[in-house]
This record gives C-alpha cells, sequence and structure tokens, in this order.
C-alpha cells in the first residue's frame, strides 16, 4: 500500500496574523509586570538627578539661537532613551529566550502564522512597551513645566518612532547572538550612544570631528526629533530625523525578516 507525502506546509509573505503573537506576549508579559513597569524608571531618574540637579549647577545651555533651561534641554534625551532601551530590551533579551531557550517559535510557526507574522508581532510588542514609557515620560515632563510647545502633542508617536527603529535592530542583532555572554555587546553598543548623542550637551560643543559622525547615529536623530518637538523648534530638519528613523524601522525589518527565515526555516 503506498502513500502520498502532504505537501510541505507554505508560510505565508506578510503577517495579518502577527497580532495573535501579540495576544500571546501580553498574556505572557502580564507575569512579569514589575519587570515591566521598573523599566520606565531608570531614565525618570536621570532626568531628575542630571536634570534638576546638575541643571541647578549649569543653568542655561545654548541650543540654536536661544537659551534654554538644561533640564528642559536633557528631558526629551531622556525620553529618546527611554524609547531606545525599552524597544532593544524587548527584542534582543526577551526575543532571544523566546528563540534559543524555550524554542516558542517553534510551536508559533506550527500554527498558520509564519515568519514575517514573528517578525512583525515582536516589532509591534516592543513599541507597545515603548509607547506606555513614553506616555509615562511624558506625563512626568508637563508634571514638571518641562513642555514648552504644543507640538509636544506628538512626543509620543515620534517615541513609537524611535522605538521602532531600534527594535527593528535589535531583532537584526539577535539573530547574531549565540549565548547569553554575547548580550555584553548591546551594552558596548547602546551606552555610548545613550552617553554621545547630544544627550547631554548640544553638538555645537562637540569636537569638530565628532560633530561630523554623532549625526550619523540612530539616537541623535531620535533625540533632536523629540526635543524639537518639546523646546518648539521644529522646521525641515526635523523631516530629515523622520525620515531616518523610518527608513531605518523598515529595511530593519526586512532584514531581520531574512534573518530570522534562515534560522527558523534551516
Amino acid at each position: 500500500m503506498s502513500t502520498i507525502a502532504a505537501p510541505p506546509r507554505r508560510v505565508p509573505l506578510w503577517g495579518p496574523l502577527a497580532g495573535r503573537l501579540v495576544y500571546r506576549n501580553v498574556v505572557v508579559g502580564r507575569r512579569s509586570w514589575l519587570l515591566f513597569v521598573s523599566g520606565f524608571f531608570e531614565p525618570v531618574f536621570f532626568l531628575l538627578g542630571i536634570g534638576l540637579v546638575v541643571g541647578a549647577l549649569v543653568g542655561d545651555v545654548t541650543y540654536g539661537d536661544e537659551l534654554v533651561p538644561y533640564k528642559d534641554f536633557v528631558a526629551p534625551a531622556m525620553l529618546a532613551a527611554s524609547a531606545m532601551n525599552g524597544a532593544v530590551y524587548e527584542s534582543t533579551i526577551n526575543v532571544f529566550a523566546k528563540l534559543k531557550w524555550m524554542k516558542t517559535y517553534d510551536g508559533v510557526l506550527a500554527t498558520p502564522l509564519g515568519i514575517r507574522d514573528v517578525a512583525l508581532g515582536e516589532l509591534i510588542y516592543a513599541l507597545i512597551r515603548g509607547g506606555v514609557y513614553a506616555v509615562g515620560f511624558v506625563v512626568v515632563m508637563l508634571a514638571m513645566g518641562l513642555v514648552a510647545s504644543w507640538w509636544a502633542v506628538l512626543a509620543v508617536p515620534a517615541a513609537i518612532l524611535v522605538g521602532a527603529a531600534f527594535a527593528a535592530l535589535g531583532l537584526i542583532g539577535v539573530t547574531f547572538m549565540r549565548s547569553w555572554q554575547d548580550f555584553s555587546m548591546i551594552e558596548l553598543v547602546s551606552l555610548p550612544l545613550f552617553l554621545f548623542s547630544a544627550t547631554f550637551v548640544p553638538l555645537a560643543d562637540y569636537p569638530t570631528a565628532a560633530q561630523w559622525i554623532v549625526p550619523l547615529t540612530p539616537l541623535y536623530h531620535g533625540v533632536e526629533l523629540l526635543r524639537a518637538l518639546t523646546l518648539g523648534t521644529v522646521g525641515w530638519v526635523t523631516l530629515v530625523h523622520v525620515a531616518y528613523l523610518a527608513v531605518m524601522t523598515l529595511v530593519g525589518l526586512a532584514i531581520a525578516d531574512g534573518r530570522l527565515e534562515k534560522l527558523l526555516l534551516k
């Protein structure tokens, strides 16, 4: 008696089912809500410690052609850093655990979900986390009187865009990681970005060589975008920051999709 082998399951080319993976992550994430909430407080503490305490010593800084209180200058940079850290954590550590340790995606791909559903679902969930942080941080800024423009109503979607860019980058990075020790590389990249993206000092105060290098980095564009919105210095350069982050998101997601396909369907 002969048998006919079933044809291999075709993987959908795009992911309308990604929301199911997002829902799964939300349900599982409720068990570690304390870890989720704790990620919000680090940039707030930086804002209180550096923006207020150091700001009292520094006074005003020259940004563009105006004098800006130091705490107003630092606050949007902390918001951008918060979006970056939340997105990077969610798209690297949590995804690595599902990919290498818990083998979550082996089970996911046994359902109608495909590779692109996985990539898009993890990106969306990282944006949910970053969006929650952004809303909370903007509320803190409003309470402290650190918002000087109605453009700040766009600060939350702008912070989500920053998170999207770094979540896509994190999804690429996690596909190259072989063990938990590799996560030291994340700190090696994210810490210099945090310190040297015009976060605490205006770009004009950097050495000449650094003034050419810093604008090439992604967090710089996130910081300048959010700074323009909260300080009301929106101009055509703001569109450059938006375009940079949008292209980084789309290209990063496409590369991450290809990398995940090689790992999960090999």
